[in-house]
């Protein structure tokens, strides 16, 4: 019995380490990609909009119209020494509100192309969140919203923006996500970036509110989802319907 267990082992050894290597996905290609850092906001292929809560002050007592949204020339102490000589001038993006009363209120700050919403598309399986906020020290809470591959939109807590001045922020994304669809009628099988959701705490002052973000990123896996024939995912056998598949 001890001869042939002695036999068994370095075998079942042989088969462990001799596996083939293209049986195994690779999750080890990590990337670093940024989605936009507010620099050059005229060479995006979209800008971005601001939408808020129905008592917002919308300007019909006379004064400004709110929500506002624009850039602005500033940068992070901690991001300024990466900035190099002849790159552009640092802006960031901001935000700023004012209610008609305290309560639920709230506001989304999403990227827009062609006049309508438009949701930035993640590459590889995403694993992190990362960006710079800017907080003015209300208690407001911030929220990133996703879509997942097959439509369904999540919600990832960002915290709380009772702090003064920047703060990076970096969130794990939830492996629960679905990052790719099984479905192949599925036209955009990625995670997206929806947009960004801030919401006043219902005691907070309603005046006032200015939020400030900088250099929006994320890690993910680079090829992930990719196989030998992923191309033919999408191959048109002539039913496809406009904008299908895309």
């Amino acid at each position: 019995m001890k001869k042939g267990l002695a036999f068994f082992v370095p075998l079942a050894l042989v088969f462990l380490f001799c596996s083939p290597v293209f049986s195994q996905q690779n999750e080890k290609s990590i990337e670093v990609v940024l989605i936009d850092n507010f620099d050059t906001p005229d060479q995006n292929e979209w800008s971005w909009q601001v939408q808020a809560s129905r008592y917002i002050d919308d300007g019909s007592g006379g004064g400004a119209k709110y929500p506002l949204i624009g850039y602005f020339k500033g940068i992070s102490d901690s991001l300024r020494t990466f900035v190099k000589e002849g790159d552009p001038e640092p802006q960031v993006l901001g935000a700023k509100v004012k209610y008609k009363r305290k309560g639920d209120n709230w506001f989304e700050v999403y990227p827009e192309k062609d006049g309508k919403p438009f949701e930035i598309p993640f590459r590889g399986n995403v694993t992190t969140l990362d960006f710079w906020v800017w907080g003015s020290n209300y208690l407001y809470f911030m929220d990133v919203l996703v879509r997942d591959a097959e439509g369904c939109v999540h919600i990832i807590p960002a915290g709380n923006l009772k702090f003064y001045g920047w703060r990076n922020i970096i969130l794990k994304v939830p492996t629960y996500l679905k990052q790719k669809s099984s479905y192949h009628s599925i036209a955009n099988n990625t995670l997206t970036l929806v947009g960004f959701r801030f919401r006043a705490d219902p005691s907070e002052h309603a005046d006032d509110f200015t939020v400030f973000i900088d250099k929006v990123q994320y890690t993910a896996a680079g090829i992930t989802h990719v196989y030998d024939g992923y191309d033919l995912n999408v191959a048109d056998f002539g039913d496809r319907t406009t904008g299908e598949g895309q």
